[in-house]
C-alpha cells in the first residue's frame, strides 16, 4: 500500500514539472511574439498603409464615390454640391516607415508621393476586378465627353487682377505686327523713365496724325467751318475769302 501510494506520488511530481515547464514555455513564446510585434510595427513601422487619395478623372481610370441620397449621416449624406456629393479616388499603399511626418494638405508633403526606385509603394487604380460593390469605375474619354475642359476660365466681377491678366492675353501681339510690339514697350515703362514716357507719347502723337490723315481736314472739305464744324467768323477788319 505505501509502495504503491509513493508510486503515485511520483507520477504527480513529474506531472507537475511537466506542466510548469509547459507553463513556461508557452509562456516565453507568448512574449517573444508580442515582442516581436512591438518591435516591427510600432519601432520599425514595417507594414502597409492603404490610403484613399484624389484622382484626376480626365486622365485616369477612377473610383466613383457618390453620397447617399437616403443617409443623414455627416459625410454621406449628399448637400446639394456637386464636388462634395461625388468624389473621385484611387487607392495609395505606402510602407508606414517611408511616409514622412507631415500635413497631406501641404502642397510640400510628399506623403503621398512614391520615391524614385522606392518599394512597397505603389497606385492603385479602378477595374472590374477591384471595384467596391455599389460603386463603379470612371473612364477619362467619357468623362471628357460629359465636361468637356473650358479654354479659359472666367474671372469674377470683383477680381481685378484676373480681369486684367485676360485683356493682356488678349491684346497680345503677332510677331510680325511692328506697331503693335512697339505700344506693348511703351505700355511697359516704368515710373521715372523719361526716355520710355517720351517715346511713347512720340507714338501716340504719330498716331493721332495718321488717325487725321486717314479721316481728312474738315476744315479743307468745307471753307468756312472749324473743326467742331461751327462757322468761322473773321476778326474785325478782315475781309472774308
Amino acid at each position: 500500500m505505501d509502495q504503491f501510494q509513493k508510486e503515485n506520488k511520483t507520477e504527480e511530481i513529474r506531472l507537475d514539472v511537466k506542466s510548469k515547464i509547459l507553463f513556461v514555455i508557452l509562456g516565453i513564446l507568448i512574449v517573444g511574439s508580442v515582442s516581436v510585434t512591438y518591435w516591427r510595427y510600432m519601432v520599425q513601422r514595417d507594414y502597409i498603409i492603404k490610403a484613399q487619395i484624389n484622382c484626376d478623372p480626365e486622365t485616369e481610370n477612377c473610383f466613383i464615390w457618390e453620397c447617399d441620397l437616403m443617409s443623414l449621416e455627416e459625410g454621406e449624406a449628399c448637400t446639394g454640391v456637386p464636388d462634395n456629393d461625388i468624389w473621385y479616388y484611387k487607392i495609395f499603399n505606402r510602407n508606414a516607415k517611408n511616409i514622412p511626418d507631415c500635413d497631406p494638405a501641404d502642397e510640400n508633403c510628399t506623403a503621398y508621393v512614391c520615391g524614385e526606385g522606392e518599394a512597397d509603394c505603389s497606385e492603385e487604380l479602378c477595374n472590374a476586378e477591384n471595384v467596391p460593390e455599389g460603386e463603379e469605375c470612371s473612364n477619362p474619354e467619357q468623362y471628357l465627353l460629359e465636361n468637356p475642359p473650358m479654354d479659359e476660365e472666367e474671372c469674377a466681377e470683383d477680381d481685378e487682377e484676373c480681369l486684367s491678366g485676360s485683356e493682356e492675353s488678349a491684346e497680345e501681339c503677332a510677331p510680325e505686327d511692328e506697331e503693335c510690339l512697339a505700344q506693348q514697350e511703351a505700355a511697359e515703362c516704368e515710373d521715372g523713365d523719361e526716355k520710355c514716357l517720351a517715346e511713347e507719347e512720340s507714338l501716340e502723337n504719330n498716331e493721332a496724325l495718321d488717325e487725321m490723315e486717314k479721316q481728312g481736314n474738315p476744315s479743307e472739305d468745307k471753307p468756312g467751318e472749324t473743326d467742331s464744324g461751327d462757322p468761322y467768323i473773321p476778326p474785325l477788319g478782315a475781309e472774308p475769302n
